[in-house]
């Protein structure tokens, strides 16, 4: 499940498989960290921002495991985004994760995504869990979605 992030595709086709309710654990999982701005939610500058990061890790010569890219929508207007990497970038704001999570494998228009909420929230109650937090993981961008012909967003939610 390693992708390196110079990869000559724009983002490497995603496998849902290893992801689909999964129950797994991290411990000091290292992400790079930053902020996207959004309106009512959409966001405004990924691609900047990802691009912005992607320099920093190509400097480092880090890589990218799993293509792993979490976003956390603070509010309309803000969503932080966790691009996790292989080692410590030394010009970025390198955060670590921990915790048990369990992940879900979502397809289709964004359009979709309070429907899929709802339904991991069922999800995780019908199997016994207590959601602390969630992240969104959106695997590929527009242009590769539809070069791969699915979009695939993966729930991810940290356990109490």
């Amino acid at each position: 499940m390693e992708n390196n992030i110079t990869s000559p595709e724009c983002c490497p086709e995603f496998m849902p498989l290893p992801w689909d309710g999964k129950l797994f654990e991290w411990e000091n999982k290292k992400f790079i960290k930053d902020k996207v701005s959004t309106f009512f939610y959409m966001p405004l500058n990924f691609g900047k921002v990802i691009k912005k990061l992607n320099t920093k890790i190509e400097r480092a010569s880090a890589e990218v495991p799993d293509w792993l890219c979490l976003s956390d929508h603070t509010s309309k207007w803000n969503m932080d985004i966790y691009l996790a990497v292989d080692r410590e970038i030394s010009d970025a704001n390198n955060v670590s994760i921990s915790g048990k999570f369990l992940s879900k494998v979502y397809e289709g228009d964004f359009k979709n995504t309070e429907k899929w909420m709802k339904d991991f929230e069922s999800y995780t109650k019908k199997n016994n869990y207590k959601l602390e937090k969630w992240y969104m993981w959106y695997t590929t961008c527009p242009k590769c979605a539809k070069k791969y012909g699915k979009n695939y967003v993966v729930i991810i939610g940290k356990l109490i």
